[in-house]
């Protein structure tokens, strides 16, 4: 390592006791360490993104802001990230991605491992920050459904339909499997499942969940504890915003882990989200792309997005804008399913809108595999009363919902982005061909 020296980031409380030791020990040349000292997060963030390599960070554990996104942020452009932690911060630093922790009394030559067990020196001149992939945490993972559509087309009752149809164990299923363990989350901007499940209270919500994932790694216990059950239809619940403006309160990085952290916790997360998808790329804006970070990061996520609207002239056109919007952002023609609610009861009727959905769907994908026909959701009565007493949607709302989402899960090859495949499903002799066989027939 002769003539190689590490290039360290530091902030740290005021008047830190290490942070005065590594700083002589730079100017002395007692280790090979050239410390850039900070004095506040936003230089931090100012310096990791100035192009310069870095091989580490040495932050403080006390200090405000140290979170996920922060840690990861520094990982990303090549830097280790290295805690020192006097014994007051309980947090799970590994989950957090921290790459080591120090006390506050090391020494040199601690310090010198540390650095040389974890991170690069600095090549002379510059090169540019490797990129380095954030921390994964390997295991099964459950299904992701995503439920969206223009306003007033009915995909919050979808959502909640999905989720109660997925929970009931007398939904018919290819397998063997009985009842889920499902949870609704509430991912719009302008969230109405705490009202249309009379929920009585507006926390826990979304903002504890990602808040909890900024500083750590909560396990399945802990992430159920910020839901509601609702014992007559049988799923969680995950409350949302309790204001548009709480968007401003989410971060990129925590919000990837929280969703991560509820597949970890749950079967199925069926997600009410918003359908705008626009981001930087599209509109040349950070503000908009962060606004719409709910919608983007489980749309990209999500095994299947349904996507719901009314048969009417306007709903058909809002159908089609929302399909293209999202093919148009990453998801795939066999992650899409089309629904229509307040469908008409008349088969001639149906048939109709199915024609013209494909008609205006067909140039879409551009020669890709073709979008799903429409799944037609009848209008039923007295829907607002049994939304306001809490009890079960009727199974003439439910069942088209849930069947089609199973079917359209069941084709999915079971991997989440980024992890692994589930654990292998036994499969009894014979069962594939009888499957086949009643595929063709339903074909």
């Amino acid at each position: 390592m002769t003539g190689e020296r590490f290039r360290v980031l530091g902030l740290a409380q005021a008047r830190a006791g290490w942070f005065r030791e590594v700083s002589r020990w730079s100017t002395s040349a007692a280790v090979p360490v050239d410390f850039v000292k900070c004095v506040a997060v936003d230089e931090l963030v100012a310096r990791l993104t100035s192009g310069r390599v870095f091989s580490a960070l040495l932050i403080d554990a006390g200090v405000s802001g140290l979170d996920r996104d922060l840690v990861d942020h520094a990982r990303e452009v090549g830097a280790a990230v290295v805690v020192v932690d006097d014994g007051h911060t309980r947090r799970d630093w590994a989950g957090l991605g921290v790459d080591a922790v120090l006390p506050a009394s090391f020494d040199r030559a601690v310090l010198l491992t540390t650095l040389v067990q974890n991170a690069q020196p600095v090549q002379r001149p510059d090169t540019d920050a490797a990129s380095v992939e954030p921390l994964a945490v390997a295991g099964w993972r459950g299904r992701l459904v995503a439920v969206t559509g223009p306003g007033g087309g009915g995909s919050s009752t979808v959502a909640m339909a999905a989720a109660q149809g997925l929970a009931s164990p007398s939904t018919p299923r290819r397998d063997d499997s009985q009842r889920s363990d499902v949870l609704l989350a509430d991912c719009a901007l302008h969230a109405d499942l705490a009202l249309l499940h009379d929920a009585g209270d507006i926390v826990p919500g979304l903002q504890e969940l990602v808040e909890a994932h900024r500083s750590g790694l909560p396990d399945a216990t802990e992430v159920r504890a910020l839901t509601f059950v609702s014992e007559a239809r049988g799923y969680h619940l995950l409350l949302g915003l309790r204001r548009h403006r709480d968007w401003t309160a989410l971060r990129p990085r925590a919000m990837q882990a929280s969703i991560d952290g509820l597949l970890r916790t749950f079967d199925v997360v069926v997600a009410d989200i918003d359908a705008d998808l626009e981001g930087d790329d599209e509109v040349g804006s950070v503000d908009i792309e962060d606004r719409n970070l709910l919608a983007r990061t489980i749309a990209a996520r999500a095994d299947l997005v349904v996507v719901v609207a009314l048969p009417t002239i306007a709903g058909l056109r809002r159908l089609v804008t929302t399909l293209d919007d999202l093919i148009r952002f990453g998801v795939g023609a066999e992650r899409l399913q089309p629904m229509l609610t307040q469908a008409p009861r008349r088969a001639r009727a149906r048939a109709e809108l199915a024609a013209a959905v494909g008609e205006l769907t067909s140039g879409l994908t551009h020669g890709a595999e073709e979008l799903a026909s429409p799944v037609f959701v009848p209008e039923r009565s007295h829907l607002d009363h049994l939304h306001r007493v809490g009890s079960p949607l009727p199974r003439a709302v439910v069942d088209p919902v849930a069947e089609a989402v199973l079917a359209r899960l069941d084709r999915q090859p079971v991997v989440s982005p980024g992890i692994d495949a589930f654990a292998p499903v036994p499969v009894r002799p014979g069962s594939l061909g009888a499957w086949a066989d009643n595929e063709e027939v339903a074909g």
